[in-house]
């Protein structure tokens, strides 16, 4: 652990959204010393990205102290591109990133880039990258600010192996503070050396040390220790409860016994602890498929690769049909979400999609929500004819609340947007299923309840994740690897 000066401290912050009545932070403590690597870690929706926001300044807190060394600088390598900033080049993207003008900026770039592995025209737009190449992009834009203190918001999201690889080289390396936010623990255990656990229920942040799996373990068996002590309490409460009973009806010094035995029980139950609830996962689901399939669903006959920065067309031979499960891989910016999108909108020649098949599309992005919408909006225009009571318990099994359920989508956490594309995926009863990383941004806790439910699914399924450790876990009939 790092012996450096507190360059962050928290004291006693809380928080909350002027829209919401619920708070996201409660007396928050806790503080940050020069050249730790830390992880951040915390439920889909706790408040996570709320944090890093109060450190760089883009929030207030709502009540307590956050202090920040005199001159620190920090940057902040965020989850997604903003929308407004897709259809700007590479070179206004990272003019962006000081408040003052940069001149000759170009060389920056360039050596940034190579820090991530990555190259990239100046005046190419945003927009046109892949998923992993904007993730790169996003790791560059906050290193090329040469920070003090550097935040990384879910970092290895559309990265491929290769990318991660690096991307965890490069922190072992890192001489300066870093806080993470990832579910990828083993990609964490690399270079972290300790936990920030912020706590959804008590809206609070607790340190440990050590890596991902420890807190884990520790957690558990706090838990377990927790209970074990209100299960003693409980037996005793209700031992004196019973002889405080029994000796109020004797009269007598034997009223005194039952008064002091009722004392000793109120003072049992002040004693009691409040057991630390663990993270929920959501409920098992099955995707229900479209009715009446029959026959070949999807045919490709021939692909676009990007090989080097040049369109590489070839042959191949796919036939989905009720039932087959297809993985589609190759590295970053390949042209696997170009191959998808081709599909869904049936707009490219070597492509043949049954008219009659609706598609199930979970874009890495969101972009098929309407971030305008409420959440119960956005699921009850899918299924107009389900009930009040069932949509909400469909919500409640995606830990969809009432807190949640009639908030905009676009002031959700990237995650929660992801339960809610998933919450889509049921209503919807698709016989082709496209999933483009539906792992991105979910609690590690939830991919196998959605690997056992994609492997479940009876239409025909296309899947790309780089997660190697969730695909093992999908079953899969045929891979469509676009490198070769």
């Amino acid at each position: 652990m790092s012996n450096g000066n507190v360059i962050v401290r928290f004291g006693e912050v809380s928080f909350k959204y002027n829209t919401s009545k619920q708070s996201i932070l409660s007396e928050v403590d806790f503080s940050v010393r020069q050249g730790s690597k830390m992880t951040l870690m915390g439920q889909n929706g706790a408040g996570k990205s709320t944090v890093f926001q109060l450190m760089n300044g883009k929030l207030e807190s709502t009540d307590g102290a956050i202090h920040i060394e005199r001159g620190l600088t920090i940057a902040t390598s965020r989850q997604v591109i903003p929308q407004e900033q897709l259809s700007i080049t590479v070179r206004e993207f990272f003019e962006a990133c000081f408040k003052e003008k940069v001149y000759d900026i170009d060389p920056k770039i360039d050596e940034i880039l190579l820090v991530v592995n990555f190259k990239a025209d100046h005046d190419r737009i945003i927009r046109s990258f892949s998923g992993g190449q904007q993730a790169r992009l996003l790791l560059a834009s906050a290193l090329i600010q040469n920070p003090d203190l550097l935040l990384l918001d879910e970092p290895t999201n559309n990265l491929d192996s290769e990318g991660i690889e690096h991307l965890k080289q490069f922190l072992i390396n890192y001489d300066k503070t870093v806080i993470v936010i990832s579910h990828d623990a083993n990609f964490l255990n690399a270079f972290t050396e300790g936990v920030l656990y912020l706590d959804i229920f008590t809206q609070r942040i607790e340190r440990y040390t050590g890596n991902y799996f420890d807190v884990v373990k520790e957690i558990i068996a706090r838990v377990e220790q927790e209970k074990r002590k209100n299960a003693q309490l409980a037996k005793v409460i209700q031992e004196n409860k019973d002889k405080a009973n029994f000796f109020s009806h004797k009269g007598g010094k034997m009223r005194l016994v039952a008064k002091k035995l009722r004392d000793e029980v109120k003072e049992s139950e002040e004693n009691k602890v409040e057991v630390r609830k663990e993270d929920k996962t959501i409920r098992p689901f099955i995707i229900p498929v479209q009715e009446s399939l029959s026959g070949e669903i999807l045919g490709i006959s021939a692909t676009i690769s990007m090989v080097d920065g040049k369109e590489v067309h070839r042959s191949v031979h796919i036939s989905l049909r009720k039932g087959d499960h297809l993985l589609l891989s190759g590295p970053n910016g390949i042209g696997k979400s170009t191959l998808l999108e081709s599909i869904v909108f049936r707009n490219e020649k070597g492509i043949m999609v049954n008219p009659d098949v609706e598609i199930g599309y979970y874009r890495q992005d969101f972009s098929t929500l309407n971030f305008e919408d409420t959440v119960y909006d956005s699921l009850g225009h899918i299924a107009a004819d389900i009930t009040n009571e069932k949509l909400r318990a469909l919500a409640a099994g995606f830990l969809i609340d009432k807190d949640i359920i009639y908030s905009k989508i676009g002031s959700l956490s990237e995650g929660q947007k992801g339960l809610v594309s998933l919450a889509q995926l049921v209503l919807q009863k698709p016989g082709l299923l496209i999933l483009d990383e539906p792992t991105n941004h979910m609690n590690f806790r939830h991919l196998p309840i959605i690997a056992k439910a994609l492997s479940r699914y009876e239409g025909a399924m296309i899947l790309v994740s780089h997660v190697k450790e969730f695909v093992d876990q999908v079953r899969i009939d045929e891979t469509l690897n676009l490198t070769k």
